[in-house]
């Protein structure tokens, strides 16, 4: 049915048309029409010693998710960061999503991995699919944010 996958560099230009064929779309709205800026947000992202990124493939090898982000050392273990995770909006409600965490899960756990942490808007759809899936919010963390 579907397949998880590591990605690389190797994979930049279908992460990039799955990442913004999502996030340009509602809820989120992204502005990505500067192609390098776009380049250079999802080479930060793929292309460090310490990135780890997930592809989930359907039946046909199609990529159809994508979770971008990397490995932390943190004092209650090794944790997988989530920066940006999703699935092509036509392919939501349909399980796919859901399916790609449960996966994901198991190959963070064979590398010895702890815990899976990533932000959401509380005001968006995902914030619902986190918690449906067993993410617990945080209810000490905050976000800030200062343009400069």
């Amino acid at each position: 049915m579907y397949t998880l996958k590591r990605l690389s560099m190797e994979n930049k230009e279908e992460i990039k048309e799955v990442f913004t064929g999502v996030f340009t779309n509602a809820p989120w709205y992204d502005d990505w029409s500067d192609k390098e800026q776009l380049d250079l947000y999802i080479c930060d992202l793929i292309g460090q010693g310490y990135s780890l990124t997930y592809g989930l493939y359907d039946e046909a090898g199609e990529l159809i998710g994508i979770s971008l982000g990397y490995i932390k050392h943190w004092y209650t273990g090794t944790e997988y960061i989530i920066n940006e995770l999703c699935i092509k909006t036509e392919r939501q409600g349909g399980g796919a999503g859901s399916f790609f965490i449960k996966e994901i899960e198991k190959a963070i756990k064979e590398l010895g991995l702890k815990q899976i942490f990533l932000l959401t808007d509380s005001n968006v759809p995902a914030y619902k699919f986190y918690k449906k899936n067993g993410f617990v919010e945080c209810e000490t963390n905050v976000a800030f944010a200062k343009m400069v």
